[in-house]
């Protein structure tokens, strides 16, 4: 668990801002499925989503995310696993893979985060912000993503990584306005499982 629990560059939980807002965020409480509730709200709540309010700067670390106000998903995600770790709570990243128009390719890749809950075990959460057509929920140990897997092609990745993939590092460092991101969200192949 100490891969998910350590402060790096991007997930730098030991910035002292990210701290200041880590214990804020856990006042009173010792309970960390409580904790981790309020951390998530927190970040889906507060950070504006880049691509929903057409906001810059491009944000890459967890406590630029914090900074800015903004981030698109993968720089929420890195925001909210510093937020957790920063409490103690391993906390990692997963990617979906869904189609832009939800009618199959081009693909893209989601970012969103896994934490370790007493009890319950990894349980995925989205703190991408919620719109119209998006409801991400904190109800453990039911999942209520942002998105649902839909459309053949899409998927819900099963790793769960202690540091962002170098594709999102590579896109969130090379881009440096909102509407760039957007337009070369990143894909990965899905590789075949064949049956035997």
């Amino acid at each position: 668990m100490q891969e998910y629990l350590r402060s790096t560059e991007i997930i730098d939980w030991e910035h002292p801002k990210i701290q200041k807002l880590a214990k804020k965020l856990a006042l009173g409480s010792d309970d960390l499925v409580e904790i981790t509730k309020r951390c998530f709200e927190w970040v889906r709540d507060e950070i504006y989503h880049s691509h929903d309010h057409c906001l810059n700067p491009i944000t890459l670390k967890a406590s630029d995310v914090l900074e800015a106000g903004t981030g698109y998903c993968y720089a929420k995600s890195h925001l909210l696993a510093a937020l957790l770790r920063a409490n103690g709570i391993p906390a990692g990243l997963c990617y979906q893979r869904l189609s832009r128009d939800e009618n199959g390719e081009p693909f893209c890749l989601h970012g969103l985060n896994a934490v370790y809950l007493p009890d319950i075990g990894w349980y995925r959460i989205d703190a991408r912000g919620n719109k119209k057509s998006v409801n991400a929920q904190y109800a453990p140990p039911e999942e209520m993503l942002a998105y649902e897997i839909k459309v053949e092609g899409e998927a819900d990745l099963p790793e769960i990584w202690a540091d962002p993939l170098p594709v999102i590092v590579d896109l969130l460092t090379v881009y440096d306005n909102y509407e760039d991101i957007w337009e070369n969200l990143p894909d990965i192949p899905l590789i075949e499982q064949t049956k035997k």
